[in-house]
């Protein structure tokens, strides 16, 4: 059984920084996609950034592109979601999200089979 774990949300300030882990087990694809989603209080859940582990390329919405890094540690199974320079309009719950092979279009929530039970990143202004 696959499983998806997260931890690393929390409050921080306009400008400050978090980093969020997801943790994989049962995990046996060679190539696979590990995706971070997010969703925000009455809007829908949307893609933030992916990993796509057969070649490493990593891949961002727009709106996170030069302050967001995903990373992977293939040895802990664990992607890593590096936040900084963070605005209050990044506040929301984030996902995990895995499945395997690869989707050109990543975004797309309905791609993934498997999903994390979420952690919530709040920043204030």
């Amino acid at each position: 059984e696959v499983q998806l774990v997260e931890s690393g949300g929390g409050l921080v300030q306009a400008g400050g920084s978090l980093r969020l882990s997801c943790r994989a087990s049962g995990f046996t694809f060679d190539d696979y996609a590990m995706c971070w989603f997010r969703q925000a209080p009455g809007k829908e859940r949307e893609g933030v950034s992916c990993f796509r582990s057969s070649n490493g390329n990593t891949y961002y919405r727009d709106s996170v592109k030069g302050r967001f890094t995903i990373s992977s540690d293939g040895a802990k199974n664990t992607v890593y979601l590096q936040m900084n320079s963070l605005k209050p309009e990044d506040t929301a719950v984030y996902y995990c999200a895995a499945r395997p092979g690869w989707e050109v279009r990543w975004w797309i929530t309905d791609l993934y089979d498997y999903w994390g039970q979420g952690t919530q990143v709040t920043v204030s202004s």
